[in-house]
Protein backbone atom coordinates (compact mmCIF):
# COMPACT_ATOMS: atom_id res chain seq x y z
CA UNK A 1 0.00 0.00 0.00
CA UNK A 2 1.47 3.32 -1.03
CA UNK A 3 1.89 5.71 1.86
CA UNK A 4 1.85 8.75 -0.41
CA UNK A 5 -1.95 8.57 -0.50
CA UNK A 6 -3.86 11.61 0.71
CA UNK A 7 -7.08 9.88 1.76
CA UNK A 8 -7.47 6.53 3.49
CA UNK A 9 -10.24 4.00 4.02
CA UNK A 10 -10.91 2.85 7.58
CA UNK A 11 -9.17 -0.45 6.75
CA UNK A 12 -6.04 1.33 5.50
CA UNK A 13 -6.06 3.68 8.48
CA UNK A 14 -6.34 0.66 10.81
CA UNK A 15 -3.30 -0.97 9.17
CA UNK A 16 -1.25 2.21 9.46
CA UNK A 17 -2.24 2.75 13.11
CA UNK A 18 -1.96 -0.98 13.86
CA UNK A 19 -5.37 -1.08 15.49
CA UNK A 20 -8.51 -2.95 14.47
CA UNK A 21 -10.81 -1.48 11.86
CA UNK A 22 -13.57 -1.42 14.52
CA UNK A 23 -11.41 0.93 16.61
CA UNK A 24 -10.98 3.32 13.68
CA UNK A 25 -14.71 3.24 12.92
CA UNK A 26 -15.55 3.89 16.57
CA UNK A 27 -13.12 6.85 16.71
CA UNK A 28 -14.52 8.18 13.43
CA UNK A 29 -18.11 7.87 14.66
CA UNK A 30 -17.41 9.49 18.03
CA UNK A 31 -15.57 12.36 16.37
CA UNK A 32 -12.09 11.74 17.80
CA UNK A 33 -10.85 10.88 14.29
CA UNK A 34 -11.99 13.44 11.75
CA UNK A 35 -12.96 12.46 8.27
CA UNK A 36 -15.90 12.49 5.87
CA UNK A 37 -18.39 10.08 4.39
CA UNK A 38 -18.47 9.44 0.66
CA UNK A 39 -21.65 11.24 -0.53
CA UNK A 40 -24.52 8.85 -1.08
CA UNK A 41 -22.82 5.94 0.68
CA UNK A 42 -21.85 4.87 4.17
CA UNK A 43 -18.14 4.70 3.35
CA UNK A 44 -15.91 6.66 5.70
CA UNK A 45 -12.75 8.34 4.41
CA UNK A 46 -9.93 9.84 6.46
CA UNK A 47 -7.68 12.59 5.08
CA UNK A 48 -3.96 12.05 5.65
CA UNK A 49 -3.49 15.16 7.81
CA UNK A 50 -6.39 14.13 10.07
CA UNK A 51 -4.98 10.62 10.41
CA UNK A 52 -1.59 12.12 11.22
CA UNK A 53 -2.96 14.33 14.02
CA UNK A 54 -5.07 11.44 15.36
CA UNK A 55 -1.91 9.30 15.56
CA UNK A 56 0.03 12.11 17.25
CA UNK A 57 -2.79 12.73 19.78
CA UNK A 58 -2.94 9.05 20.68
CA UNK A 59 0.79 8.46 20.88
CA UNK A 60 0.76 6.13 17.85
CA UNK A 61 4.13 6.22 16.04
CA UNK A 62 3.64 8.08 12.77
CA UNK A 63 6.59 6.53 10.96
CA UNK A 64 4.26 4.05 9.22
CA UNK A 65 2.69 7.05 7.49
CA UNK A 66 6.11 8.39 6.68
CA UNK A 67 8.27 5.58 5.34
CA UNK A 68 6.04 2.63 4.56
CA UNK A 69 8.64 0.17 5.88
CA UNK A 70 7.59 -2.90 7.81
CA UNK A 71 8.62 -2.84 11.44
CA UNK A 72 10.45 -5.89 12.70
CA UNK A 73 11.45 -6.77 16.23
CA UNK A 74 14.08 -9.50 16.65
CA UNK A 75 14.21 -11.12 20.09
CA UNK A 76 17.04 -13.54 20.90
CA UNK A 77 19.62 -13.73 23.66
CA UNK A 78 22.38 -14.82 21.23
CA UNK A 79 23.75 -11.49 20.04
CA UNK A 80 25.60 -13.10 17.08
CA UNK A 81 22.36 -14.54 15.77
CA UNK A 82 20.53 -11.26 16.33
CA UNK A 83 23.21 -9.44 14.28
CA UNK A 84 23.02 -12.07 11.55
CA UNK A 85 19.22 -11.81 11.29
CA UNK A 86 19.24 -8.00 11.50
CA UNK A 87 21.81 -7.86 8.66
CA UNK A 88 19.66 -10.07 6.44
CA UNK A 89 16.58 -7.88 6.94
CA UNK A 90 18.67 -4.70 6.49
CA UNK A 91 19.82 -6.04 3.12
CA UNK A 92 16.22 -6.55 2.07
CA UNK A 93 15.76 -2.80 2.58
CA UNK A 94 12.06 -2.87 3.42
CA UNK A 95 12.32 -3.23 7.17
CA UNK A 96 12.87 -0.98 10.10
CA UNK A 97 14.55 -3.18 12.70
CA UNK A 98 14.78 -3.18 16.47
CA UNK A 99 16.24 -5.91 18.65
CA UNK A 100 15.83 -7.18 22.20
CA UNK A 101 17.84 -9.77 24.14
CA UNK A 102 15.26 -10.82 26.71
CA UNK A 103 11.52 -11.14 27.21
CA UNK A 104 11.22 -8.05 29.38
CA UNK A 105 12.78 -5.80 26.72
CA UNK A 106 10.71 -7.54 24.08
CA UNK A 107 7.50 -6.67 25.94
CA UNK A 108 8.50 -3.02 26.26
CA UNK A 109 9.55 -2.77 22.62
CA UNK A 110 6.35 -4.38 21.32
CA UNK A 111 4.28 -1.73 23.11
CA UNK A 112 6.49 1.21 22.10
CA UNK A 113 7.62 0.22 18.61
CA UNK A 114 4.41 -1.62 17.59
CA UNK A 115 6.15 -3.95 15.14
CA UNK A 116 4.42 -5.67 12.22
CA UNK A 117 6.42 -8.78 13.00
CA UNK A 118 8.26 -10.25 15.96
CA UNK A 119 10.93 -12.91 15.41
CA UNK A 120 11.02 -14.52 18.82
CA UNK A 121 13.45 -17.00 20.32
CA UNK A 122 11.55 -19.45 22.51
CA UNK A 123 14.35 -19.89 25.04
CA UNK A 124 14.92 -16.49 26.60
CA UNK A 125 16.89 -15.98 29.82
CA UNK A 126 14.04 -14.39 31.78
CA UNK A 127 10.65 -15.53 30.46
CA UNK A 128 9.92 -18.02 27.74
CA UNK A 129 8.69 -17.20 24.27
CA UNK A 130 5.30 -18.72 24.96
CA UNK A 131 4.71 -16.18 27.70
CA UNK A 132 5.79 -13.34 25.42
CA UNK A 133 3.25 -14.58 22.83
CA UNK A 134 0.51 -14.66 25.46
CA UNK A 135 1.32 -11.14 26.62
CA UNK A 136 1.21 -9.76 23.09
CA UNK A 137 -2.05 -11.60 22.35
CA UNK A 138 -3.69 -10.39 25.56
CA UNK A 139 -3.44 -6.79 24.31
CA UNK A 140 -6.10 -6.18 21.68
CA UNK A 141 -4.28 -3.11 20.36
CA UNK A 142 -1.56 -5.50 19.16
CA UNK A 143 -3.87 -7.75 17.13
CA UNK A 144 -2.06 -7.09 13.88
CA UNK A 145 1.37 -8.09 15.23
CA UNK A 146 2.62 -11.33 13.66
CA UNK A 147 4.94 -13.61 15.62
CA UNK A 148 7.41 -16.17 14.29
CA UNK A 149 8.99 -18.32 17.00
CA UNK A 150 12.45 -19.79 16.53
CA UNK A 151 14.08 -22.51 18.59
CA UNK A 152 16.63 -25.27 18.42
CA UNK A 153 15.47 -27.63 21.13
CA UNK A 154 11.77 -28.23 20.93
CA UNK A 155 9.36 -31.13 20.69
CA UNK A 156 6.46 -31.09 18.27
CA UNK A 157 3.83 -30.75 21.00
CA UNK A 158 5.59 -27.60 22.23
CA UNK A 159 5.13 -26.12 18.76
CA UNK A 160 1.38 -26.67 19.19
CA UNK A 161 1.56 -24.87 22.55
CA UNK A 162 3.30 -21.91 20.93
CA UNK A 163 0.68 -21.69 18.20
CA UNK A 164 -2.04 -21.90 20.85
CA UNK A 165 -0.31 -19.06 22.73
CA UNK A 166 -0.51 -16.92 19.60
CA UNK A 167 2.54 -17.66 17.43
CA UNK A 168 1.80 -17.40 13.69
CA UNK A 169 4.66 -19.57 12.57
CA UNK A 170 7.57 -21.62 13.84
CA UNK A 171 11.09 -22.03 12.43
CA UNK A 172 13.44 -24.70 13.71
CA UNK A 173 17.09 -23.75 14.35
CA UNK A 174 19.44 -24.01 12.59
CA UNK A 175 17.89 -22.19 9.63
CA UNK A 176 19.24 -20.01 6.84
CA UNK A 177 18.52 -16.32 7.34
CA UNK A 178 17.28 -16.05 3.75
CA UNK A 179 14.66 -18.67 4.52
CA UNK A 180 13.61 -16.65 7.57
CA UNK A 181 13.33 -13.44 5.53
CA UNK A 182 11.14 -15.37 3.08
CA UNK A 183 8.85 -16.65 5.84
CA UNK A 184 8.50 -13.15 7.28
CA UNK A 185 7.65 -11.73 3.84
CA UNK A 186 5.08 -14.52 3.33
CA UNK A 187 3.39 -13.82 6.64
CA UNK A 188 3.32 -10.07 6.01
CA UNK A 189 2.09 -10.73 2.46
CA UNK A 190 5.01 -8.85 0.96
CA UNK A 191 6.58 -9.72 -2.36
CA UNK A 192 9.44 -12.18 -2.21
CA UNK A 193 12.76 -10.53 -1.32
CA UNK A 194 14.62 -9.36 -4.39
CA UNK A 195 18.05 -10.32 -3.06
CA UNK A 196 19.36 -13.87 -3.14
Amino acid sequence: MSTTKTVFTTGEAAKICKVSQQTIIRCFDNGSLKGFRVPGSRFRRIPRDQLFSFMKDNGIPTDALENGKKKLLIVDDEQDLVDLMADAFERDGRFEIRTANNGFDAGMQVKEFRPDMVVLDVMLPDINGKEVCQRVRSDSTLDSVKIICISGMIEQDKVGDLRAAGADDFVQKPFTVDRLVERVCDLLEMDKPAIH
